[in-house]
């Protein structure tokens, strides 16, 4: 089909003013927030699933790749149409549909701001837990791509643990539910293989989601550690105590530097780590809680310990970890993170790992992340108009991941695989993994059209 012809189906779906193609508009959707850059040929905006089924419909008829697309945040270049094809951006598609508090359920469109979501259902006495740092942009459909996770996934989890049904559009256009209201549900568990299937399956047009009661105490505590092993070894500690604190996120002094110039945190300067802890629940014995954590931090050689003392010194704390991601632009104007996920009790050894290699590289790496999970996000900064500067960035990242498989962890806890760790897979599949998924990728989209390049790599060809 001749891209007019395309562009004139399309026009005709949504409408003329929903079809973006001008050189302009291509080039703000080549992007995300990887490395990664390739122009689409279209950008389309849908308002329902049945647009969404006729243009996938359109697409698997004449072979045309296609892509589904949030706010663009992803950091693995998932987002990026290296096919061109279409885009489809879900920023219409962006309504809370239904709020069901007798069933402690809410269902949504996947264009919606994860933030805007959690806000409307806290009015009502409700979290959705799960809260990426770049919940004041990123959406659900997003998170479902990438089975997000955040700072409270410690205790409650990532994406995949709220996920109670989704609707898909399928390859032809076929439009399916699986999931519902009600729990354990017969017949093939759809939701696992589409959360965290980075967009590669279908296209999901609506999210059933579980709520959860708000908690009714909320104890903020930042613990200022001289050695970031002290910190680890705190967190290990924590967690081998019985102890599940709703989060556990180490900043060290790289980050808490370029923070400070930016929110003003109030964050020790001369320190190597702080450590944020907050705990929830019940209002009885929380108190207890407190003081057996900030034990448990005086035996890990904590240097200071405090307690937020209202909620606007809590929000503070928080600012500076949410806005960590973007407050390292005061050092290099790029920078890439290395999501990688190791075994808790191995974080002393990986970090070290991880300045060992920025100085290998001779690159300013900055660490924060999800200690309690040992979830790492090495940030590697740089400038990626330095070509020679950029291909060390990309070997420190390589040796960076080898070393979390090497210590039994693995190259993602939940940024995905996208275009930027094609080659990083074999740290922890062998080729026999990989055929098994690319039969997985087959049944859903024997064509390939559905965001291909993506997650997993070309077949090796052994001579």
């Amino acid at each position: 089909m001749e891209k007019q012809d395309l562009i004139d189906h399309l026009k005709e779906i949504v409408g003329s003013e929903y079809v973006l193609t001008s050189e302009m508009d291509l080039m703000l959707y080549s992007y995300d927030a990887s490395l990664e850059k390739a122009m689409p040929e279209v950008v389309v905006l849908p308002s329902s699933t049945e647009e969404v089924s006729k243009i996938m419909s359109l697409a698997y008829k004449e072979k045309i790749a296609i892509l589904g697309r949030g706010s663009g945040t992803n950091l693995t270049g998932g987002s990026i149409p290296i096919k061109g094809g279409i885009v489809v951006h879900f920023s219409r598609m962006n309504h809370i549909l239904d709020i069901d508090i007798g069933n402690r359920t809410v269902t949504v469109e996947p264009g919606i701001i994860t933030l805007d979501l959690q806000t409307e259902v806290l009015k009502k006495g409700f979290v959705y837990q799960p809260d990426p740092a770049s919940q004041k942009v990123s959406t659900l459909g997003g998170n479902i791509s990438e089975n997000s996770g955040g700072p409270h996934c410690l205790k409650y989890g990532v994406t995949s643990n709220h996920i109670l049904g989704l609707e898909i559009v399928l390859n032809d256009g076929t439009v399916v539910w699986n999931g519902g209201k009600a729990r354990d549900n017969p017949g093939y568990d759809l939701l696992g293989i589409i959360v965290g299937s980075e967009g590669t399956l279908g296209l999901v047009t609506k999210i059933m989601l579980k709520l959860e009661r708000a908690p009714e105490a909320v104890k903020t505590m930042l613990a200022v550690y001289d050695s970031i092993q002290d910190g680890a070894n705190t967190v290990s500690a924590i967690i081998a105590e019985g102890i599940v604190p709703a989060t556990l996120e180490m900043i060290d002094n790289p980050v808490m530097r370029a923070v400070e110039e930016t929110i003003k945190v109030g964050y020790p300067l001369d320190a190597a780590a702080v450590l944020l802890i907050e705990l929830d629940g019940m209002p009885e014995g929380m108190d207890e809680k407190v003081q057996e954590v900030m034990e448990i931090c005086k035996r890990n050689n904590v240097r200071d310990v405090r307690l937020a003392k209202d909620e606007a010194e809590r929000a503070l704390l928080w600012a500076g970890r949410k806005g960590a991601f973007g407050a390292v632009g005061q050092v290099r104007p790029s920078y890439m993170c290395c999501d990688g996920t190791v075994p808790r009790t191995k974080l002393p050894e990986v970090l070290g790992k991880v300045i060992e290699i920025g100085k290998k590289y001779n690159l300013p790496i900055g660490n924060v992340f999800h200690a309690g999970d040992g979830n790492l996000h090495p940030l590697i900064m740089f400038d990626e108009r330095d070509k020679e500067e950029l291909s060390r960035v990309l070997k420190a990242s390589t040796d960076i991941l080898k070393a979390c498989a090497d210590a039994g962890g693995t190259i993602s806890g939940e940024h995905g695989v996208g275009l930027e760790k094609l080659k990083e897979t074999s740290f922890i599949f062998c080729e026999n993994d990989l055929e098994f998924e690319r039969g997985i990728k087959k049944a859903f989209d024997p064509d390939d059209i559905i965001n291909p390049g993506k997650m997993i790599p070309e077949p090796v060809c052994v001579q």
